[in-house]
């Protein structure tokens, strides 16, 4: 029997772990880095152990320290949560040497399935289907288009697509460089890449005894940079013989290694509906709650009485009931190449509620730093049906408030509405089709009628609409009249004194904002009366306090707004929308130049490499990817802004930069701005 664990992750897993054994009576012990010192998963375990450092290379990716903490915690048994160390067979051999308990497959099934290549050969033996694979250096134009994959890990590192058959030889340079950097191996291998391919995955729970339970399928082919962003169980559309065989070759797969404990087998589904086996992942997954939710079981209990010994309850698993879709909120920008954010997280509130669970590692006023993965939290709803699963899941973020750096919480919200989502019409081109529409700024107008003609003694005070009155209009009119009631209320040196009233009318109160994270600027306007304030866009104001804004539309609509200031952002909350404004200065900021050519860090991360020959003086071409940065477990890729002269460079492969780093400057050639000014006469 387990008495103590030590889970050797951090974050959102490690709470999930330490809830269950919470429920089951068992003591927890975490580990953390120091910029995790203060991180929730420390605040909820029992005992906490540090690992000094930062980066996950000195920290949670040390199987000896983990080990070593274990030990002096009095740990009596290991789980490794999904990521960082979670499969590497090495270390379950370390734990378990040590004489701890591993809660996880063998360590022999674990190098098994580690390299990709090595585990394709080990179910083609098993009789799962496979794609083909293919020779780089013998590809031909009718093998295209290919997928480059890192043979020692996913998460989409090391993963490209190639379309042109000039570009593998460079692709494979740039996915191998990658691998190695992630994994500490550069393997990679090509196949065929399925076009319109579905990403379907059977969960699959081993114990020592021959038991094998197949719980099911998920859909999780609504990915960004070949990771999954929605999941759902079971996955729609499936009929009962590609079901059956999907779970038969999950089983097989399982009894192939010898597998025990929970694991998952990913399939990639073509448009003809033949499964293709891509991986066995031999740990818990981001997305098992859906499966959870659907089975009415707990797999994290499931894998501890496992390590522990015991058989499955049955030889069968539950009955499924109904359906389950879970969204990633992660700290990100979906319109800006997916850019992660950091910063304070100063309110994450997600509605609850029947059918509604929500896993997170972080409360109100936790640091999203740039050492880990960006996701926030995993919001999943559970229904008697897949329609009414995914409406809920859509009205639960709308509600959500979540105040702090740009999250892709309104991609879910529109990608969960979208016509082909709501219709089962999923592949892993989702994005790639639909981001822009997705991402789009909102509306400049919206469908509503004119503000009523006002006429008599207050028509003096009241003006035509100066602007079309949208949404996020009103949420900025919102702002400022919280603003001026928060500046009303006080603290000051006494009593506000009004001047004289006049019989001509006052100018307006003009109040300028920019929306997060799109930047397009808003102008909030209202006239100060004797009977309160009036919006010069026809609005009546119903009540205003600091904190909540009443408005009633011209057409007779009563809106709520909840307003939260953090450090000068405003951010506002309605039923069905959130905001984020940024109050802008009555006059641009003089001081406020950047150099042109300037390439900015977009992001604060580590410099990890260059691209080759750069240096001052070198020819460069617009577009060309000058330097990778890696920030929150993602490369990217900063490009020259213009074709010039490299004239000076400040990134250098291992520094840590901040969001507006200045890391290079391109000295624009000469015929290209002859060219420009050619285009634009």
């Amino acid at each position: 029997m387990i008495s103590t664990l030590l889970v050797a992750n951090r974050g959102e897993i490690a709470c999930r772990i330490f809830r269950t054994c919470r429920e089951l009576g068992i003591a927890t012990v975490a580990v953390y880095s120091d910029a995790d010192a203060d991180a929730l998963h420390v605040r909820e375990a029992d005992t906490a152990v540090r690992l000094p450092g930062a980066a996950p290379a000195d920290t949670y990716l040390r199987g000896g320290l983990v080990v070593r903490a274990a030990l002096a915690a009095g740990a009596d048994a290991v789980h490794p949560g999904y990521g960082f160390l979670s499969e590497n067979a090495g270390f379950a051999r370390d734990v378990q040497d040590a004489g701890l308990l591993w809660v996880g497959p063998p360590p022999k099934a674990i190098e098994l399935m580690a390299s990709k290549t090595r585990a394709k050969e080990l179910m083609a033996e098993a009789g799962v289907p496979l794609l083909a694979p293919v020779d780089p250096d013998r590809a031909a134009a009718e093998d295209l288009p290919l997928l480059l994959k890192a043979a020692a890990g996913g998460g989409g590192r090391g993963m490209r697509i190639v379309r042109e058959l000039a570009k593998l030889q460079g692709e494979l340079t740039a996915a191998t460089a990658e691998a190695t950097a992630a994994f500490g191996d550069g393997e990679v291998f090509a196949e065929p890449y399925v076009e319109r391919g579905r990403h379907v995955e059977v969960q699959i729970m081993a114990d020592a005894h021959g038991g094998v339970w197949a719980l099911g399928t998920r859909d999780c082919s609504l990915q960004r940079r070949h990771q999954k962003v929605v999941e759902e169980a079971p996955a729609p559309g499936l009929d009962d013989a590609v079901r059956t065989r999907l779970h038969d070759a999950a089983t097989a797969a399982a009894h192939a290694v010898g597998y025990r404990g929970a694991g998952t087998v990913e399939f990639l589904l073509a448009a003809d509906g033949r499964p293709y086996f891509l991986e066995m992942n031999t740990r818990l997954q981001v997305e098992h709650p859906v499966t959870e939710a659907v089975f009415g079981i707990d797999l994290v209990a499931l894998q501890l009485r496992v390590a522990e010994g015991d058989a499955l309850p049955s030889p069968t698993p539950p009955e499924p009931r109904g359906h389950a879709v879970e969204a990633r909120l992660y700290a990100e920008d979906p319109a800006r190449d997916w850019q992660p954010q950091t910063g304070t997280l100063h309110t994450l509130d997600v509605p609850g509620g029947p059918g509604v669970r929500l896993d997170t590692g972080y409360t109100d006023g936790d640091t999203i730093g740039v050492h880990y993965d960006p996701m926030i939290a995993k919001v999943v709803a559970h229904a008697a049906t897949r329609a009414e699963a995914v409406r809920l899941l859509a009205r639960t973020l709308e509600r959500a408030r979540v105040h702090g750096p740009v999250t892709n919480r309104d991609l879910l919200v529109r990608s969960l509405r979208h016509p082909d989502f709501r219709a089962a019409r999923l592949d892993t081109g989702f994005y790639d089709r639909h981001l822009t529409a997705l991402t789009a700024a909102p509306e400049t107008a919206a469908p509503e009628s004119e503000a009523p003609e006002t006429t008599g003694p207050e028509a003096a005070e009241a003006a035509p609409p100066e602007a079309p009155r949208t949404p996020v209009h009103r949420a900025a009119l919102a702002a400022a009249l919280a603003d001026a009631a928060a500046r009303r209320a006080g603290p000051g040196p006494g009593p506000v004194r009004l001047g004289a009233w006049r019989n001509l009318p006052a100018p307006p109160h003009v109040k300028r904002y920019r929306a997060e994270p799109d930047g397009t600027e808003y102008e909030a306007a209202y006239r100060t009366t004797r009977t309160g304030p009036v919006p010069v866009t026809g609005e009546r104001v119903v009540a205003t306090a600091p904190d909540r804004v009443t408005l009633e539309t011209p057409d007779g609509l009563t809106h709520h707004y909840d307003i939260a200031v953090h450090q000068g952002t405003a951010y506002v909350d309605t039923a069905t929308g959130s905001y984020t404004l940024t109050p802008l200065p009555r006059f641009t900021d003089p001081t406020d130049r950047t150099e042109p050519g300037s390439l900015l860090a977009p992001m604060p991360g580590t410099v990890v490499r260059l691209a080759d020959g750069l240096a001052p003086g070198a020819r460069v071409e617009a577009g060309q990817p000058l330097i990778w940065l890696e920030a929150m477990k993602m490369e990217h890729r900063v490009l020259a802004p213009a074709s010039g002269t490299l004239a000076a460079l400040h990134a250098t492969p291992g520094r840590q930069v901040e969001v507006g780093t200045l890391l290079a400057v391109v000295t624009e050639s000469a015929d290209t701005r002859s060219a420009q000014t050619g285009e634009n006469a």
